[in-house]
């Protein structure tokens, strides 16, 4: 079995005295698991950190086998971010998010380019925690199990939409949702319009929004946890006011 593919490396480890094994988000084949050899040497591993961005060349005897893959790289990738460590975070937890939730050699081009778009976004401050969100909740949708914001769950109704059911994952207007608040997810407007303007606390309930769901629909049901990247992401936008 054989194919090329741009990818994203999502994680890498040393495997014997001087291979790795890497693990991968490919445009057009899924996730991706194979070994890079020389991959602990100083020079490749310096292409293998999470979110690095390349054209790969995966081969296997077999199709269920282990491969193996060879990288050539593409752009500047998180070296570019080095002098931003709060942007790194973002991009660690991005690829971790993705590396638990997706399973192995499914194709899935949607979480591909959510992927893509927050790698994208990233030197932009202001807006990048709001993309991320937007990421999460676009892997949600690729692996089945989209919010649906479109409309009033109870109502039909199309406007003022500001919670949304923890239970089914469809959005909920004011008035409906009245009685029931306490008990509803809050919908920041950035997440019905990408025109929509940051307010402070937007953030925050974004990733509470889709954290949830990870949760309940995806980390839960195969016994994980969110991963500690995502975890300790939300902990340093946190410190930084950016909640």
């Amino acid at each position: 079995m054989e194919f090329e593919d741009d990818a994203f490396v999502l994680s890498a480890r040393a495997h014997g005295e001087a291979g790795a094994i890497v693990e991968l988000l490919t445009a057009s084949h899924g996730k991706y698991a194979a070994h890079v050899a020389g991959g602990s040497s100083r020079k490749i591993r310096a292409f293998l950190q999470p979110g690095a961005k390349a054209i790969v060349r995966y081969r296997a005897r077999v199709s269920d086998q282990l491969g193996s893959v060879t990288l050539e790289p593409v752009g500047e990738g998180p070296s570019a971010l080095f002098d931003d460590p709060l942007a790194l975070a973002g991009l660690s937890a991005a690829a971790a998010v993705a590396a638990g939730a997706l399973p192995e050699r499914e194709p899935h081009p949607g979480a591909y380019l959510a992927f893509e778009a927050f790698t994208q976004a990233l030197t932009q401050l202001d807006i990048w925690p709001a993309v991320f969100v937007r990421f999460e909740a676009g892997l949600l949708q690729d692996l089945g199990f989209g919010l649906d914001l479109s409309k009033c769950a109870a109502t039909g109704s199309e406007d003022d939409l500001i919670y949304v059911s923890p239970r089914t994952g469809r959005a909920v207007s004011r008035e409906a949702g009245r009685p029931y608040k306490d008990r509803l997810l809050a919908l920041p407007p950035f997440m019905l319009s990408s025109q929509a303007r940051l307010e402070d606390g937007d953030v925050g309930a974004g990733l509470g929004l889709t954290a949830h769901f990870l949760e309940a629909f995806i980390f839960n049901p195969l016994n994980r946890p969110l991963p500690p990247a995502r975890l300790w992401l939300v902990d340093r936008l946190s410190e930084a006011g950016r909640l």
